[in-house]
């Protein structure tokens, strides 16, 4: 791979696959709506372009794609336009990786498994989601494996990690910044799993360098299952915070979504911090390699000190 494109590069996880194409001496473009922000992400990495587009106008995804081995579709939208245009987009990206002769790899999460009834989830275990937004994902899935295009999907557990500002842990993490009272979603004994965007970042880009990865789906957990009372824990161990936490429980987002049609439409994906969904990368680790897997501390400090210099 000698040059790459990453939609959704001012994301989270976006961010991070930018930055580890451009770490490998990888050119890549990265693609986003907002110029602004990407000039702000990326102005000092000789090796990274941006490109200011729309994931909705095909011809800009066929620009931007031009001369990439590699998409990375890190890119998302707001859950209530999922029913409607997520295929549509996918539709596009598929179209442009044709038109280019680029392979396509793309980050996904967790909803298309359903419940796992607390067995750790292997790539062939049955996807029999019970969710609107759970089948919307799987049935983006079957596009991809219905179109003649090389790709993979790697699914993920939730996010956390420099840029990862739409995560349940960047929630709580802005309350921390701030040294204000901080709120966590979800019962704080129970243990569920995250991973660090940068790590994420590098079992992709391994991903999509091994020519066999492709025509299949990966599973990438983080280093293990953790608690919100241990987060929390870790969490004023190294960052010194003495204020309290909140938990925000289901009702409560039940009740705001009365007025916010997006807490609307949390609320259904809300099982997943009561029954929490783990992954197994044994897949990953028999056939590409050791996992990267940095430690809950290590990448929380990280985060918090990224979020401190950003202001």
């Amino acid at each position: 791979m000698k040059k790459a494109l990453v939609l959704g590069a001012s994301g989270g996880m976006g961010y991070s696959i930018v930055k580890e194409l451009s770490k490998r001496g990888i050119q890549v473009t990265a693609f986003a709506r907002t110029k602004s922000k990407l000039d702000k992400l990326f102005k000092n990495d000789t090796n990274v372009t941006t490109f200011q587009g729309d994931i909705f106008q095909g011809q800009d995804i066929k620009d931007a794609a031009k001369g990439a081995d590699v998409i990375f579709q890190a890119a998302n939208i707001p859950y209530p336009e999922w029913e409607k245009k997520l295929e549509t987009f996918m539709g596009n990206i598929l179209t442009a990786a044709q038109v280019s002769g680029a392979s396509l790899a793309i980050v996904d999460n967790i909803y298309a498994y359903g419940r796992s009834d607390g067995r750790k989830v292997q790539e062939d275990f049955p996807k029999n989601p019970h969710t609107k937004k759970g089948r919307i994902r799987l049935n983006v899935e079957d596009l991809v494996k219905n179109s003649d295009v090389k790709a993979l999907i790697a699914h993920f557990p939730d996010f956390y990690g420099p840029n990862a500002e739409n995560s349940i842990l960047h929630f709580t993490l802005q309350g921390v910044v701030k040294n204000k009272r901080a709120m966590f979603v979800g019962n704080q004994q129970i243990k569920r799993e995250f991973i660090f965007t940068p790590d994420g970042a590098k079992a992709i880009v391994n991903l999509a360098l091994n020519e066999n990865a492709y025509g299949q789906n990966w599973n990438i957990p983080g280093i293990g299952v953790i608690s919100g009372k241990e987060l929390v824990k870790i969490i004023r161990d190294t960052d010194n915070y003495e204020k309290g936490v909140s938990t925000i429980t289901k009702n409560m987002i039940r009740f705001l979504g009365i007025f916010d049609p997006i807490m609307r439409e949390v609320v259904e994906m809300f099982y997943l911090n009561e029954e929490p969904v783990v992954l197994d990368g044994n897949k990953y680790e028999q056939f590409i390699g050791e996992l990267p897997r940095t430690s809950y501390r290590e990448g929380l400090k990280q985060t918090l000190d990224y979020m401190k210099n950003i202001g």
